[in-house]
């Protein structure tokens, strides 16, 4: 709960200047240049893109406490210099100094370190259901805050609560006793090759780079559409984004149990991306209706809610459980960059060609993703089962493998004797729980 709170308060600080950044920024000198803007609302995701995979690998040599108080440091420093900007130049630098502050891989190790084997698929979603949480606040309480502290004091805040981490951090999460890397929650080098060519994961890649850069471009423009549509201003804008994001919350979960309980998540998935491909198109075509806009942007984010969701249960599903954290690390990666194109692309859109060209071309985005999506292989209804096998056993670790592969309900079985663990893929419904405790058991 702790490291979850941690990443949350994180999440929290990128997330809250998104419903309003466009409606400040023309009050800094520069600001007038709506490309640069979207550079501005993006830049993190660059920085954060490129470090995220080193930061991780270096918790591996320093530690993952002192990485973590690297990155919530720089989060604060990049914080101090958005408070400090007056003019966009120096946004842009004080939001890539934020987001060099890439600490979720170093984070997701350290949870690693901290959780037993059998709890540790459980830890892992706990985090991914905060960010999905924060997210949803950030967007209701951004134009709150903006009306009370103005954007030097949102980004004040974000320093502040930065450093109340970093505080976390060192009084709260306890120092693991044994660190060690984790194939279920750290890149390896030796397997990016075999990630980056396996096509279903290219896939999944290629979505979570479309969901964000389309997210990213739209937040260029929806404060300034929902500000001329609704002659809201900007503290009013909560009352938009609070009773959709709550809607969509709850529509979500259903949909999202429906595809897993009945093994349809595939369906689930490639509907949602047809939904916000209509939300995205119609809002192309509707920009001067206030109420057609607060639709289509219900429509969208029940639909992102629901991608949010389903995208890392495929990549768990899909991914070699031996490589699993490589796989995620790379999704990460590709999602922070599409948050920064995303924000280049929809700032510039906007500049030469006006709004429409900006949902026009996320609508381009959602149509190829579609496309893609619709001739995927519907992955197995199957999860992820970890098991600690003894510290001092040193029998055969493919007869293992091969012993647990062959049980009823097993579809994929890898033991890794380095991180005393076996990984395994099994059925949800149907899988033999008592042959593989009994297979584990006499490792110990």
């Amino acid at each position: 709960m702790s490291l979850a709170g941690i990443y949350s308060l994180r999440m929290f600080g990128m997330f809250l200047i998104l419903p309003i950044f466009a409606l400040y920024a023309p009050q800094l000198q520069g600001g007038d240049n709506h490309t640069l803007v979207g550079v501005a609302l993006g830049a993190y995701g660059l920085t954060q893109a490129i470090l995220q995979l080193p930061f991780g690998m270096l918790s591996d040599r320093i530690g993952r406490k002192r990485v973590i108080y690297i990155g919530l440091m720089l989060m604060a420093l990049g914080s101090l210099v958005c408070a400090s900007a007056t003019d966009i130049y120096t946004m842009i630098i004080g939001r890539s100094i934020q987001g060099a502050g890439a600490i979720s891989a170093a984070i997701t190790a350290l949870l690693a370190d901290l959780t037993r084997e059998e709890h540790r698929t459980q830890a892992m979603a706990m985090i991914g259901m905060s960010i999905g949480l924060t997210f949803a606040a950030s967007l209701a309480a951004g134009p709150t805050m903006y009306h009370w502290l103005g954007m030097p004091g949102i980004f004040m805040l974000i320093g502040a609560l930065s450093i109340a981490a970093l505080i976390g951090v060192w009084k709260i999460v306890p120092q693991p006793t044994l660190s060690r890397f984790h194939s279920d929650a750290e890149a390896s080098p030796t397997k990016l090759r075999d990630v980056l060519r396996d096509p279903q994961l290219l896939r999944l890649n290629y979505g979570i780079f479309a969901l964000h850069a389309a997210q990213m471009a739209m937040f260029t423009v929806m404060p300034l559409v929902l500000k001329n549509t609704g002659h809201l201003s900007a503290d009013q804008h909560w009352q938009v984004y609070l009773p959709i994001m709550a809607g969509a919350f709850i529509f979500m979960v259903p949909a999202i149990i429906y595809g897993e309980k009945k093994g349809r998540l595939k369906q689930i998935f490639v509907g949602a991306i047809g939904l916000m491909l209509l939300a995205q198109s119609g809002m192309a075509l509707a920009l001067n209706s206030f109420w057609e806009i607060v639709t289509l942007l219900a429509l969208y984010f029940l639909a992102f809610n629901v991608l949010e969701a389903t995208l890392p249960s495929l990549i768990s599903k899909i991914a070699p459980a031996a490589a699993k954290g490589t796989a995620i690390g790379v999704y990460n990666a590709t999602q922070s960059f599409g948050t920064f194109l995303g924000g280049a692309l929809g700032g510039w859109l906007y500049t030469h060609y006006g709004t429409p060209a900006v949902f026009g071309v996320c609508s381009l985005m959602m149509l190829g993703w579609l496309l893609i999506a619709s001739s995927m292989t519907p992955p197995l209804p199957v999860k992820t089962q970890m098991f600690h096998i003894g510290d001092d056993w040193q029998g055969d670790v493919r007869d293992l493998s091969r012993r647990l592969g062959n049980l009823r309900g097993v579809k994929e079985a890898v033991v890794i004797a380095e991180e005393r663990v076996a990984y395994l893929k099994v059925l949800q419904q149907d899988w033999d729980e008592a042959g593989v405790m009994k297979l584990i058991q006499e490792t110990n």
